[in-house]
């Protein structure tokens, strides 16, 4: 695929735009790197030869719900994001490069399913492999770890597998002591990169700079409305009133739209590994709340996070 010109003027803003975002400090520079390697984008001439013509339309569409500013530059009238708008210019498809769904399958079976046996079968799925090795190319515990580049490569991955198997890899764990396993398991559930900073901030400074950010607080938002909706519904940001509440106040709906928002927050900084250590007692009722609410495993009981 390679671009051809359209108009000037819109393609010296986005490229404007794009050196914006490399050097921004809020997170789009991960974003776009993740668009780079997808797409296969050459900064000089602004060509791509994208392989995987579904897998670089799905990053860039993540691209403009994480930075609005971007949907002149990549999205149509009718708003489908495409890598045929990237930039102002368009690309000629090559229809024999666009790859197929995953054939990972959501079934029964899979609940008996430990992160070894989802690792594998994602390896030997040639979609999912695909998608697992750019993961691990931006998460790789061989070079020094950029958590920011990371998160986005897993909220790609996750997005881009159907919801059931990204349900399965999700919630997956391992049965027994089993080295083997919970090195799958760390490596699907993003540790140590994504998750793991030294040293861990506390649970109050994550909620609060994911408050801070858009995109982390509408995440956020959402879970709080489909996982928590009586803690939502009683105190909302009232965090006066959250420290009046037990864990017994806080029944978790943990339906799908729940299980959907929780798997959502994958790649964001309310996936962090926090603690409460080292507070003022005042401030402990309330960090382990937003502890309870970020990382209980009480809300999936069903299931095996």
């Amino acid at each position: 695929m390679y671009f051809t010109n359209i108009s000037t003027a819109q393609t010296a803003d986005c490229l404007h735009l794009r050196e914006q975002c490399i050097n921004a400090a809020n997170g789009c520079d991960s974003v776009w790197k993740i668009v780079e390697d997808v797409c296969n984008i050459s900064v000089l001439g602004n060509r791509c030869k994208a392989e995987d013509t579904i897998g670089c339309n799905r990053i860039i569409q993540v691209l403009v719900d994480e930075y609005p500013e971007f949907k002149n530059c990549v999205c149509s009238t009718d708003d489908f994001c495409s890598i045929t708008t990237l930039l102002g210019k368009h690309c000629s498809i090559d229809k024999d490069n666009i790859s197929t769904e995953t054939k990972l399958q959501w079934s029964l079976s899979a609940l008996s399913k430990t992160c070894l046996d989802m690792n594998k079968e994602c390896v030997e799925d040639e979609v999912c492999n695909k998608q697992l090795s750019l993961y691990l190319k931006v998460c790789s515990v061989n070079k020094k770890c950029n958590m920011e580049e990371c998160q986005a490569a897993i909220r790609f991955f996750y997005q881009n597998m159907p919801f059931e198997v990204a349900q399965m890899m999700t919630f997956c764990d391992c049965i027994q002591p089993d080295e083997s396993c919970h090195r799958a398991k760390e490596l699907l559930h993003g540790k140590p990169c994504a998750v793991t900073a030294v040293p861990p901030p506390s649970c109050l400074s994550v909620i609060h700079m994911c408050e801070e950010n858009e995109f982390c607080r509408k995440k956020y938002t959402t879970f709080r409305s489909k996982c928590w909706r009586h803690v939502t519904k009683k105190c909302y940001d009232d965090e006066a009133c959250l420290e009046t509440l037990i864990k017994g106040d806080m029944p978790c709906s943990a339906n799908a739209d729940c299980k959907a928002a929780y798997i959502s927050n994958w790649g964001t900084m309310l996936r962090v590994e926090c603690t409460c250590q080292n507070l003022p007692p005042a401030e402990q009722p309330l960090c382990k709340l937003f502890h309870h609410i970020l990382h209980s495993k009480s809300c999936f009981s069903e299931l095996r996070e």
